[in-house]
């Protein structure tokens, strides 16, 4: 717990104070409490604005991508100026949610979340929120949890269907016991093959959110450890009561953390719903002079630079479809290679414009 101040006199948590699950002293755990919230798109910025008000005292938020015009859709945090700006959702997360709080503490982080860097984001922090888009992302948020006793939240959202779970290390079964395996690649649907209803991903949110203030609170007696899944269109709703941590689990029963110790996971990955690829340099640890690099592209396209990033279109690269590809690139050499159809040509596309 971290110790920042819940200010009560202001009377801006009265109401949530006033239930009786809650109380005074259970306001005053929640800010002092702090939380890692890994992803702003849909399910992050819903969960997120919900701990905000209700007076999370830290908040850091991780996120890799920029706000596009299709996130208007369902991304409640983000206006069409964020859009116009190309400016990272974890940035235009944290403006919105400063204005909404200005009474507790807020980070952003531009940057993609691997074995290389997550106990460094998680360091502080009591909870883990996830509102990613991708399970090997997920799996590695569990190794973590398991190794360092941190309990999180998961929560998934497509189509009409929406998916959520609480994990606490050594009381429920973790990812890896539910499910023991990441999907296949193409075997599940995403949000750029089956879309995805906002108020489907509010209704996840909530749920996670709504489960995190349990745990803050300090009331863990009162968390429902179902893996709770539903289809809002076709009103159906199924629980699995998952019982007790599997001793044949692979991470919390084996204590095996391939995820954590960097052992799988993979430098380029598609990303849900943007028709896009990221792909990340060997060595991430060079920040980029990106003031010259967008001088260097603009003679390859039409590129700016502003909020710490360099976006752009190629003239000379497209795809099959004929479209042009566009580039977004941040300081630590990460891109996004939009338009591309697979990551073998986004790898290609990097290191002919950025390098290797």
């Amino acid at each position: 717990m971290n110790g920042y101040p819940v200010r009560m006199s202001e009377g801006r948590y009265h109401r949530q104070a006033l239930v009786p699950s809650i109380g005074d002293a259970g306001q005053e755990r929640i800010g002092n409490s702090s939380v890692l919230v890994v992803g702003c798109g849909a399910l992050g910025c819903m969960s997120v604005d919900l701990l905000a008000r209700a007076g999370v005292g830290h908040l850091r938020l991780v996120d890799r991508d920029v706000v596009e015009l299709t996130n208007l859709q369902r991304q409640s945090l983000f206006d069409e100026d964020d859009v116009a700006s190309r400016r990272p959702k974890a940035i235009a997360a944290r403006n919105r949610l400063e204005a909404v709080n200005s009474s507790i503490r807020i980070e952003a982080v531009v940057d993609d979340v691997d074995a290389s860097n997550i106990e460094h984001l998680a360091d502080g922090c009591d909870l883990i929120m996830d509102g990613l888009d991708n399970f090997e992302a997920r799996y590695l948020l569990n190794d973590l949890s398991i190794a360092t006793d941190r309990p999180w939240i998961y929560g998934g959202a497509v189509g009409t269907t929406g998916m959520t779970a609480v994990i606490v290390p050594g009381r429920t079964p973790c990812l890896r016991c539910l499910f023991p395996e990441p999907p296949a690649a193409g075997t599940t649907p995403t949000c750029d093959t089956a879309g995805v209803l906002g108020p489907v991903v509010s209704m996840v949110a909530a749920r996670q959110a709504l489960q995190a203030l349990k745990i803050l609170a300090g009331q863990d007696e009162a968390l429902d450890p179902a893996l709770l899944s539903f289809d809002a269109w076709s009103n159906t709703t199924r629980e699995m009561k998952p019982g007790t941590p599997s001793p044949e689990c692979p991470c919390c029963g084996q204590r095996d953390f391939e995820w954590l110790e960097g052992r799988r996971g993979q430098g380029a990955s598609i990303l849900c719903g943007r028709n896009a690829v990221q792909v990340k340099p060997d060595d991430g640890s060079t920040l980029l002079p990106l003031e010259e690099l967008a001088r260097r592209l603009s003679t390859h396209g039409t590129f700016r630079c502003n909020d710490s990033v360099v976006h752009g279109t190629l003239d000379h690269e497209v795809n099959e479809d004929g479209e042009r590809i566009e580039l977004t690139i941040f300081q630590n050499g990460r891109a996004l290679v939009k338009g591309s159809g697979s990551t073998e040509h986004a790898r290609a596309v990097y290191a002919k414009y950025i390098g290797t």
